[in-house]
């Protein structure tokens, strides 16, 4: 009996290991999911006149997020740093005449609110979804290279929440060339913040 009693005790410290493992890939999938879902409500909501979709989508990720989350000061801090530097990216995109969003609220010659709410959803993936990029700035670039323009890309073809002002071609070399660097910046910025926000326990 006591052999029987070593033996479960055992087998359920061996399988510890990999059911954490599991439930780690389980929260990256549903960050991943729920991430794209947020995308295309966000976007899809835009395109037909309902900007605030994109705040209930937000909204609903970061409730998830920060739910399950083992770092949510650093998510807390990425998220207002994102939202930041989204204000300040495509409100240069508007004054510089390279696009215009549909449903500009609150100001035309702005950011408009959902986009700015996709900055948030992006920036709670970063600790998670995002997190196999973390340490790779090459790679990570390149994602953002090819992903950035990509977004927009759809949102415009598809959703019809963005119009291009110029050329194609050079609104997807500026998109391409400022998501090469945003991309492996906020990356670096959660893998230099998570240990000083979020410390493992006994540091």
């Amino acid at each position: 009996m006591a052999g029987s009693l070593i033996a479960r005790t055992g087998n359920r410290s061996n399988s510890q290991p990999g059911s954490e493992e599991t439930k780690r890939t389980m929260h990256i999938l549903l960050n991943l999911v729920l991430f794209q879902i947020a995308w295309v409500v966000t976007v899809a909501g835009a395109g037909a006149g309902y900007w605030w979709a994109g705040l209930v989508a937000t909204a609903v990720l970061a409730a998830v997020v920060f739910k399950l989350s083992p770092w949510p000061r650093t998510d807390f801090a990425l998220l207002c740093v994102a939202c930041l530097v989204g204000v300040v990216i495509d409100s240069a995109y508007v004054q510089l005449g390279l696009l215009r969003y549909v449903e500009p609220v609150p100001f035309g010659s702005l950011a408009p609110i959902w986009i700015i709410a996709m900055w948030m959803s992006f920036a709670l993936t970063l600790n998670h979804s995002m997190r196999f990029f973390k340490g790779k700035p090459l790679l990570s670039a390149v994602f953002g290279l090819v992903g950035g323009p990509l977004a927009y890309w759809v949102a415009q073809s598809k959703f019809a929440a963005v119009e291009f002002l110029m050329e194609p071609f050079w609104v997807f070399v500026v998109l391409g060339i400022a998501w090469a660097a945003i991309t492996p910046l906020l990356l670096h910025l959660a893998s230099m913040w998570l240990p000083r926000f979020d410390p493992a326990p006994g540091t």
